[in-house]
C-alpha cells in the first residue's frame, strides 16, 4: 500500500458494470482512481482523463493499492491471479470465477499473499437487506423457517457468455446463505431455454441450507415485468424485502381471533399480526460496496463478500447447473 493517506484504485473492464464502478471509485472518500483498462477501450466515456491500458500488467504497472475487477467472467482468474502475484487488493465482479476449479485458485492466491479478495454481491449492499440481515440476527423472527426469492426481468442484451443461473441467479444463492448466516446443503433445479439462446433463461431452485432452512428461487429474463423480492420467514412472523425500491415490511406472526368472521379465517389465515414498513436510509449500494471495500483494504472494516464465500456460491451455482443437467438433487461438500 502507498505510503500516502489516499489509496490509489485501478479498475479493469469499462463496460455496462465498469463505468459504474468508476463513477462510483471517483466519489469514494479517501479513494483515487489512478488507472484504467480495458482492451476494448471506453466506450462509456467512464475515465475520460485517464489513459486507457491495454492489460491488467500496465494496471498494476501504474503503481496501484487496489484493483476492481469488472471484465467477463470467463477472464476473472487471469486477470485475479495477475493481481494477486503482483500483491493487489482485489474486488472481483460476480462471480468470482467462471467454475470452481478457477475459483479455488483464486481464493487461494489472495489468502496466501495475505491479500483483502472480495466479490461484488452488490445485492448484499442493498439498504433493505442489511437492515433484514441485522433484525434476523437480533432474533426479530426467532427461528427461520424459509427464505424465499424472486428476480424476474426482461433479457439484458449485455449478456452473452453465461445464463441466468450464473448472471442472475448467483444473487440470490449468495445473500440467502448471507442472510441466515448458513451455507447450502443441497439444491434442485429445472430450467429452460426460450429464447433461442445456448444458455439458460429461466430457472427454478428449491434447496435446503445446512441449518434446514428450505429456500426457493424463481429467476428469469422471460417476464414482462421486473420483479426482486426476498421473503424470509420464521417462527415470529416474515421480512420482506423490495430491493428494487429499498423497501423493507414486517409481518408479525400473532393471534388473531377470527371467531365472529369464520369464513375470514379461511383466508386470512391461522394467525395475523401488525404489518410496518420501516423508514431506511436508501444510499446506493454499489457506494457501499465500494466504501465496506475500501475499509476492508485499510483494516477497519469486515463488511465484504469474501472470496472463500463466492467460492461456495460458485459450487452452488455449478450444483444448481448439475441438478438442471441431470434431474436430480445434489448435495454439496
Amino acid at each position: 500500500m502507498s505510503e500516502t493517506t489516499t489509496l490509489r484504485a485501478g479498475l479493469i473492464g469499462l463496460g455496462m458494470m465498469g463505468r459504474h464502478h468508476a463513477r462510483n471509485l471517483r466519489a469514494l472518500d479517501g479513494v483515487e482512481l489512478v488507472a484504467a483498462a480495458d482492451p476494448g477501450g471506453d466506450p462509456h466515456g467512464a475515465a475520460p482523463d485517464l489513459e486507457v491500458l491495454a492489460d491488467v500488467e500496465a494496471l498494476i504497472g501504474a503503481g496501484i493499492d487496489y484493483a476492481v475487477v469488472a471484465v467477463p467472467t470467463q477472464f476473472h482468474r487471469d486477470v485475479a491471479l495477475a493481481l494477486a502475484e503482483a500483491g493487489v487488493h482485489t474486488l472481483v465482479e460476480k462471480p468470482l470465477a467462471f467454475d470452481i476449479g478457477e475459483a479455488e485458485e483464486i481464493a487461494d492466491a489472495f489468502e496466501q499473499a495475505g491479500l483483502v479478495g472480495a466479490v461484488g454481491y452488490v445485492e448484499r449492499y442493498n439498504p433493505a437487506l442489511q437492515e433484514m440481515r441485522r433484525r434476523i440476527a437480533e432474533g426479530q423472527l426467532g427461528e427461520i423457517y424459509q427464505i424465499a426469492t424472486r428476480r424476474q426481468g426482461g433479457f439484458p442484451a449485455r449478456i452473452s457468455d453465461v445464463g441466468v443461473v450464473k448472471d442472475l441467479a448467483t444473487h440470490d444463492l449468495d445473500l440467502t446463505a448471507w442472510v441466515a448466516q448458513s451455507r447450502y446443503a443441497r439444491v434442485g433445479a429445472t430450467a429452460t431455454r426460450r429464447s433461442g439462446r445456448v444458455d439458460e433463461d429461466m430457472v427454478s431452485i428449491t434447496g435446503a441450507l445446512a441449518d434446514g432452512t428450505i429456500t426457493s428461487h424463481l429467476v428469469n429474463w422471460l417476464s414482462p415485468f421486473k420483479e426482486r423480492v426476498t421473503v424470509v420467514t420464521g417462527e415470529k412472523g416474515a421480512l420482506v424485502g423490495d430491493t428494487l425500491n429499498a423497501d423493507l415490511t414486517f409481518h408479525a406472526n400473532a393471534d388473531a381471533a377470527t371467531n365472529l368472521w369464520e369464513s375470514m379465517a379461511s383466508f386470512r389465515g391461522v394467525s395475523e399480526g401488525d404489518s410496518i414498513t420501516y423508514a431506511l436510509q436508501r444510499q446506493e449500494p454499489l457506494a457501499t460496496e465500494h466504501q465496506a471495500f475500501r475499509d476492508a483494504v485499510l483494516g477497519e472494516g469486515t463488511n465484504i463478500v469474501t472470496m472463500r464465500e463466492g467460492l461456495h456460491t460458485v459450487r452452488t451455482v455449478e450444483a444448481v447447473l448439475e441438478s438442471t443437467r441431470e434431474g436430480h438433487v445434489v448435495t454439496l461438500p
